[in-house]
């Protein structure tokens, strides 16, 4: 096939899930098929990552796009711009006429057999009418993550905020859902989420592609019966990264310490927040920052925990925690969408209490620490590696572009409705 594929940025440094996922699933299809790869790009950005691109991609083209550094005042000026546009945020600032021009030149020029969109970003870019099927990739149920961090803010203005956000990406979740030839989702929950929010949205059916992991890259390396060392690790200047870290070190860590006082924390990843960075004031607590390979952190960690309480999709650190035989306590949010079972894969708890309690018990308790390492590694090596994922997708591609998808889910055809967000 020849695959005209989407993306709002490029996929190396490879420091973020979405990257991970994208990366590993397009490398394997590589291998079979054709690869053309449209994407945003910083002025900055190092040759060697768009060269580096051509590993996963025959042709990798990209547009010029500079965006603030988070926080900044110039990042507060761009967000109070679209304080009136009826798209979130998170997607209207990436509208481009560049990318669209682009994009259609690409499509008028080569005969491709399928347009895959990766996350909801692209489709802005993209025109209604369309020389071939298209599948929109999708990494998490959008609207979901600012429903949860509508319910989470600590301040009625940020409440505000989010819950305009999420309206809108409601809106924008159901008009894009519309107009693809088949969707994919991450896992289960959140197809069943898709025909929950949206039952008349998608006019084909919703695809499961599951998460997986590289088993050969993260090794499995058991605890230290002695180690008191929990570690985290995620891009830092994702909200929900950011409010989980802050959730535990605020009311999960006390309580832990008032048990453990020895016990030290690592938050790992790359462009920590003020926030994030403030909480290393706290003895015991290390935020590294960008880090060429969170292996050596996870190796010396008796316990992974996730305590997220905002989110959607997958989490590929659980998988890659679980690859490395660590013991994973995480919240339901953390872990949802994952084939784990709580109490054999990993320890699920939600209220602070009974997280720190969970975290205790494994620094205690080795044999039963050493229970959840051995079983956490062998479902995800004997079930989730990249390349048997990859097949999956490869299959469901395959269906869309010869016309067959099939009927994959309980969502029922819709006429496809209009989408004009260009500007």
């Amino acid at each position: 096939m020849r695959l005209l594929w989407l993306k709002s940025d490029l996929l190396l440094p490879l420091d973020k899930g979405g990257r991970l996922r994208t990366w590993h699933l397009m490398r394997h299809l590589a291998r079979r098929h054709q690869i053309t790869y449209v994407s945003f790009a910083d002025p900055d950005t190092p040759a060697a990552h768009v060269t580096g691109m051509r590993e996963v991609a025959h042709r990798v083209e990209t547009i010029v796009r500079r965006d603030p550094p988070k926080g900044s005042p110039r990042f507060w000026l761009d967000a109070a711009r679209h304080l009136l546009d009826p798209l979130p945020y998170a997607v209207g600032k990436y509208r481009s006429r560049a990318y669209r021009r682009r994009v259609d030149a690409l499509l008028s020029s080569e005969p491709f057999d399928l347009v895959v969109c990766d996350f909801l970003v692209p489709a802005v870019n993209l025109r209604e009418t369309l020389p071939c099927p298209a599948v929109l990739f999708t990494h998490n149920v959008e609207s979901e993550i600012w429903r949860r961090h509508a319910e989470t803010a600590a301040s009625p203005l940020l409440r505000m905020l989010y819950r305009t956000q999420h309206r809108r990406m409601l809106r924008l979740e159901s008009r894009v859902l519309a107009r693809f030839d088949a969707v994919l989702a991450v896992s289960t929950t959140d197809r069943q989420t898709f025909a929950h929010l949206y039952p008349n949205a998608t006019r084909s059916p919703v695809h499961v592609v599951p998460t997986g992991v590289d088993v050969d890259f993260f090794p499995a390396s058991e605890s230290r019966a002695e180690s008191r060392e929990l570690v985290f690790t995620g891009s830092m200047d994702w909200l929900p990264n950011e409010d989980a870290m802050a959730f535990f070190c605020r009311e999960i860590l006390p309580i832990v310490r008032a048990e453990e006082p020895d016990v030290r924390l690592s938050i790992v990843g790359r462009a920590p927040t003020p926030a994030v960075r403030q909480l290393a004031s706290d003895a015991g607590v290390v935020v590294t920052g960008r880090v060429d390979d969170v292996r050596p952190y996870m190796r010396d960690a008796a316990v992974y925990v996730v305590p997220l309480r905002v989110g959607g999709g997958t989490r590929l650190k659980i998988f890659e925690a679980m690859a490395m035989g660590k013991a994973v306590v995480s919240t339901g949010v953390g872990a949802e969408g994952l084939p784990v079972t709580s109490g054999e894969h990993l320890m699920l708890a939600d209220e602070p209490r009974a997280f720190a309690r969970s975290v205790v018990r494994l620094l205690r308790d080795v044999p039963r620490r050493r229970q959840l390492e051995h079983a956490a590694r062998a479902l995800v090596v004997e079930r989730y590696d990249w390349s048997a994922v990859a097949g999956e997708m490869e299959a469901a591609l395959a269906r869309v572009a010869a016309g067959s998808v099939g009927a994959t889910s309980t969502e029922q055809p819709c006429e496809p409705q209009s989408l004009v967000l260009d500007t």
